[in-house]
């Protein structure tokens, strides 16, 4: 049924656009469509280019949360950024306006992920973004870079960026300069990886920090669970509510294309228990969320009954 459900979505019409305010972005080839899932046992069901290389853009933000709050502790790191849904598109500045003192909202919009970007461990830009990307190698078990020509064109295109960055510089959310944190950040969106990547990623999270692999605890439970909690309630940018009742699981998206997706306990074909998905297609709705990618979601957590709820 899953091959099926992939060849309905794969054939649709194409709906969406590429994230063409960033220019490395809008050369994607618009009908590459993946999907990676991964099992606790290892069983794994794969479609379409799941061999791409993609950039996380935002998805970037789930691995920095959890780098930062691992390293200093959750309550620290809410000392500088909350862990509330805003419902305003992820590069809004008007809640930084509105809320006490100019808190970001939660880690998973850009306010609140420079300001996390500021939080790792490091003296430095490279030293904050090897962090993640360290952490990142222990969860896939290979190495990760950062894509310099995406980050290069997003710097160049960082205007709204730089603002927001200026103003929690402002309010005294940032560590470290406006330039370091929007450089990190900006590293972080162009780190590379796959589908595969992110559902190993995706089984990790939904394992409470457990990697399986070694059957050893990379981060805390805590950490863990505030992790699935933001994705459920932030993920999806300002779309998180509609995609958490018609779908049900925690998830984080990115502009390139990409989706993070955990399946805490179900069974999809004969893949069952804890799972992660990857999923990559570069065409986009209005609101940053892959077209393909959210339809596929959709369309087998109703099947096999995966939401939470």
């Amino acid at each position: 049924m899953i091959q099926s459900i992939f060849e309905e979505v794969m054939s649709a019409p194409e709906k969406g656009h590429l994230a063409d305010y960033i220019p490395a972005l809008a050369n994607q080839p618009k009908d590459l469509f993946a999907v990676y899932i991964i099992d606790e046992k290892g069983e794994v069901l794969t479609f379409g280019d799941f061999n791409v290389v993609l950039t996380l853009q935002s998805i970037s933000k789930v691995m920095s949360f959890i780098v930062a709050a691992d390293n200093l502790g959750i309550d620290q790191v809410l000392e500088k950024v909350d862990v509330e849904p805003t419902g305003d598109p992820f590069n809004s500045i008007v809640r930084l306006e509105v809320a006490e003192k100019g808190k970001p909202f939660n880690p998973m919009i850009n306010a609140g992920a420079i300001t996390v970007a500021s939080l790792l461990p490091g003296e430095n830009v490279e030293a904050r973004v090897k962090s993640v990307t360290d952490f990142i190698s222990q969860v896939t078990a290979r190495e990760h870079s950062v894509n310099q020509e995406v980050f290069q064109s997003e710097m160049e295109t960082a205007y709204r960026n730089r603002a927001i960055a200026n103003y929690l510089k402002a309010n005294d959310y940032l560590r470290g300069t406006v330039e370091e944190a929007l450089e990190t950040y900006l590293q972080l969106c162009s780190i590379e990886l796959t589908t595969e990547d992110l559902a190993k990623l995706g089984l990790f999270i939904c394992s409470d920090g457990l990697l399986l692999t070694e059957n050893k605890s990379l981060i805390t439970r805590k950490t863990a669970r505030y992790t699935k909690a933001l994705m459920m309630t932030c993920g999806l940018y300002n779309a998180s509510g509609k995609y958490a009742a018609t779908i049900g699981m925690p998830m984080k998206s990115g502009v390139s294309g990409g989706v993070l997706c955990t399946v805490q306990n179900g069974q999809i074909e004969h893949l069952q228990g804890r799972m992660g998905i990857g999923v990559f297609s570069p065409m986009i709705d209005e609101i940053g969320n892959s077209v393909k990618g959210m339809d596929f979601l959709q369309k087998i957590s109703e099947h096999y009954n995966l939401s939470v709820f």
